[in-house]
C-alpha cells in the first residue's frame, strides 16, 4: 500500500458516509475539470498552430497549480484522495497507451528497425541503470547526503529512472509529422524500455535480501530473458486466439459484442501476464500488434472503426491524465522528503547515463551496418551499389534528447523498500517532472536546431487509414469458409518476392537517406564498364534483392504463405491490400505537387 493510500485509510473513517461521498465527488470533479481544460488547451494550440508549448506540459503545470491549492487549503481529504497510486498508474492509465501504440504501430518500419530498437531497449536500459546507480552510489559514498545507500539499493533506484517517457516526445513527433524512421526507433525504444525497466526492477528486488554472487548475476540475466520472452509469447498467443475466435464465428453480425470481445481479450493479456509475474507491458504491446496484423481482417467494418476509435480515445485520456497526475503528486503526496544535493546528483546521472546509452550503441550499430554493407557488396558484385543504413549524428542527438524520464519510473519507485524509500521516491518524482519540462518542452526547438525533417507524410499510415475507412463492400466474417490456396497468384500482393524486394529496396534507397540518416556505402565500388549490358545489371540487381530477402525477409514469406491464411481472413485482406496499393499509386503520382517537409519554425507563430 502506498503512502497516499495509507493516508486515505487513516483519514476517511473519521468522515461519515455523506462527507466521504461529497469529498469523493469533489476530487473526481477536479480531475474531470483538469482534463477538460487540457483538451481545450490542446484544441486552442492546434487551431492557433502554437508549437512552442505542448498540451502535456500545460497539463503538468495545471496539476501542480491545483496541487499547491490543495496543499495550502483546508481540503485535506481531497488531497489525500488525489495522491499518486502506482496501482492506478499501472492498471488503469498505462494499458490504454500501450494497447493503442501496438494496435496503431507502423509495423513495417518497426520490424525493419527491430534490431536497432532492441539494442537501445536492452543494452541501453541496462547501461542507463548501471550508470545512474554507480554515480548515485559514489555520491552516497562521498556523503553528499546524510543517508548511506548500498550499491544494490542504488541499482534499484537506477532501474526506476532508466524508464524513459514515450508520451510527450511521440505526441510532439506526431504533431510535427517527424520522419517515420526516427519516430519508429524512438517509439519502439521507449515502449520496450519501459518493459525492460520493470523487469529489471523486479529482478533486482529479488536479489535485495540475497548475497550477490556470480551465480546470482547469471540468475538475474536468465530471469530477465525468460520473463521478456514469455511475455512476448503470451501477447502473441492472446492475439492469435482472438483472431481465430473472430474467424471461426459470426460475431461480425453483432458488432457491439465483437468490439467488447476484442477489447477484453487484449486487456486479459496484460493482467494475466502480470498475474503470472511476466511483463504486462510487453505482452499487451505484442498482443496489439498481433490483433492489428491478424484479427483486423476478421473484424466487421463497424468493429474495425469502433476499436480504432476506442483505443485512440482511451489513450488520449490516459496520456493527459498521467501528466496532470504527476503535477498533482508533486504537492499532494503524503510523505515527501526532499534532498537537494541528491536531486542534483541524480539529474547529472540521468544525463550522463543517457549519453552512455545512446552514442556508444549507435557507433556499434553503424559499424555493424558498414560491415554488412561490405559483405553484401562482395556478394552483389561491383556493378550494384549497396547502401549502409546508419544513424546520423543528428538522429543520435535527437535520441539523446528524447530520453526524458516518465511516469512509469515514478510508479516503479513506489516499490522501493527500506528506510530511505521516501527520499528516493521523492527524488524520482522531481527528476521525472524536471526532465519532462526541460527536455519535453524544448523538443520542438531541438528539431529545428538539428534540422530534423518534419512534415513527412507516412504513406504506410495514410494508406492504412484510407483502407480502414473504405466502405464495407464485403464483410470479412462472411468469408470464414473460404480456403485460399497456399501460394497466391502473381497479380495480388503475394506476387514474386524477388521483384517485390527489388522495388522496395529502390524505394528505401530513395527515401531513407533524407529521412533516417543512413548514408550510401562506398566500399571502393568499382562501377561496371560502360559497355556492360543492361541485362547483366538487372540480373545483379535481382541477385542483390534475393540476398537481402534471405538475410532479413524470411519471416514475411512464412507469414504470407502460412500464418495469414491460418489466422486471418485472406480474401478480405487481399481486397483491402489491393485498395491500399491503388491509393498508394495515386499518392505517388500526386507526390511532386505535395510538400513533404517543413521546419518547426514555419509552423509556429
Amino acid at each position: 500500500m502506498s503512502g497516499a493510500e495509507a493516508g486515505v485509510s487513516a483519514q476517511l473513517p473519521s468522515l461519515d458516509a455523506e462527507e466521504n461521498e461529497r469529498f469523493s465527488s469533489l476530487a473526481l470533479f477536479l480531475v474531470l475539470f483538469l482534463l477538460i481544460g487540457s483538451f481545450l488547451t490542446s484544441y486552442y494550440l492546434r487551431v492557433r498552430r502554437i508549437t512552442a508549448v505542448h498540451e502535456t506540459i500545460v497539463g503538468l503545470f495545471a496539476g501542480m497549480f491545483v496541487g499547491i491549492v490543495l496543499r495550502i487549503g483546508p481540503l485535506r481529504p481531497v488531497r489525500e484522495m488525489l495522491g499518486f497510486s502506482n496501482v492506478i498508474m499501472m492498471n488503469v492509465l498505462l494499458p490504454p497507451i500501450i494497447l493503442a501504440s501496438g494496435y496503431h504501430l507502423r509495423q513495417a518500419k518497426f520490424f525493419r528497425n527491430f534490431g536497432t530498437i532492441l539494442s537501445f531497449a536492452l543494452a541501453g536500459t541496462f547501461i542507463s541503470a548501471v550508470v545512474i546507480g554507480v554515480i548515485v552510489w559514489i555520491g552516497s559514498f562521498l556523503h553528499i547526503e546524510r543517508a548511506r545507500l548500498s550499491l544494490l539499493d542504488c541499482l534499484i533506484f537506477g532501474s526506476t529512472l532508466s524508464a524513459t517517457d514515450p508520451v510527450t516526445i511521440l505526441a510532439i513527433f506526431t504533431s510535427y509529422k517527424v520522419d517515420p524512421q526516427l519516430y519508429s526507433i524512438i517509439f519502439g525504444e521507449s515502449i520496450l524500455n519501459d518493459a525492460v525497466s520493470i523487469v529489471m526492477f523486479e529482478t533486482l528486488l529479488h536479489l535485495r535480501n540475497q548475497t550477490i554472487t556470480l551465480w546470482s548475476i547469471f540468475y538475474g540475466f536468465g530471469f530477465f530473458a525468460l520473463v521478456f520472452s514469455f511475455s512476448v509469447m503470451l501477447g502473441v498467443v492472446f492475439g492469435l486466439a482472438c483472431s481465430l475466435t473472430l474467424k471461426h464465428s459470426h460475431l461480425g453480425s453483432y458488432p457491439e459484442l465483437e468490439s467488447c470481445i476484442v477489447i477484453l481479450i487484449a486487456y486479459s493479456s496484460y493482467f494475466f501476464s502480470n498475474a503470472v509475474q511476466m511483463s504486462g507491458i510487453v505482452s499487451l504491446l505484442f498482443c496489439g500488434i498481433t490483433l492489428k496484423h491478424y484479427a483486423h481482417g476478421n473484424m466487421s467494418f463497424h468493429t474495425q472503426r469502433t476499436t480504432k476509435a476506442i483505443f485512440q480515445t482511451l489513450a488520449s485520456l490516459s496520456e493527459n491524465f498521467i501528466f496532470i497526475y504527476l503535477g498533482l503528486s508533486l504537492f499532494t503526496g503524503a510523505k515527501h522528503e526532499y534532498m537537494p544535493m541528491l536531486i542534483i546528483f541524480t539529474l547529472v546521472a540521468v544525463v550522463v547515463s543517457r549519453y552512455c546509452a545512446v552514442f556508444p550503441i549507435a557507433y556499434l550499430l553503424n559499424r555493424f551496418a558498414q560491415f554488412r554493407a561490405r559483405r553484401r557488396q562482395r556478394g552483389a558484385g561491383a556493378g550494384v551499389p549497396v547502401a549502409a543504413y546508419e544513424l546520423s549524428h543528428e538522429y543520435q542527438l535527437m535520441l539523446f534528447w528524447a530520453g526524458l524520464r516518465g511516469a512509469v519510473g515514478f510508479a516503479l519507485s513506489a516499490g522501493i523498500q527500506g528506510e530511505n524509500a521516501s527520499m528516493l521516491q521523492t527524488t524520482v518524482l522531481v527528476t521525472v517532472v524536471l526532465t519532462v519540462i526541460v527536455f519535453g518542452g524544448t523538443t520542438a526547438q531541438m528539431l529545428d536546431i538539428l534540422h530534423i525533417q518534419t512534415g513527412v507524410d507516412d504513406d504506410e499510415d495514410d494508406v492504412s487509414a484510407a483502407g480502414d475507412e473504405e466502405a464495407p463492400d464485403t464483410q470479412p466474417w462472411m468469408y470464414n469458409d473460404v480456403r485460399p490456396p497456399a501460394i497466391f497468384p502473381a497479380d495480388d500482393r503475394y506476387r514474386d518476392m524477388s521483384t517485390e524486394l527489388s522495388v522496395r529496396q529502390a524505394d528505401e534507397n530513395e527515401v531513407l537517406p533524407d529521412a533516417a540518416g543512413p548514408v550510401a556505402f562506398d566500399a571502393s565500388v568499382e562501377l561496371a564498364d560502360d559497355d556492360a549490358s543492361t541485362e547483366s545489371r538487372s540480373v545483379r540487381m535481382l541477385d542483390t534483392a534475393n540476398l537481402i530477402f534471405k538475410d532479413g525477409e524470411w519471416f514475411q514469406r512464412i507469414d504470407e504463405r502460412y500464418l495469414l491464411p491460418m489466422f486471418s481472413n485472406t480474401v478480405a485482406n487481399r481486397k483491402r491490400e489491393q485498395r491500399k496499393e491503388a491509393r498508394r499509386a495515386v499518392s505517388h503520382e500526386q507526390e511532386p505537387n505535395t510538400p513533404r517537409s517543413s521546419s518547426p519554425k514555419d509552423k509556429a507563430h
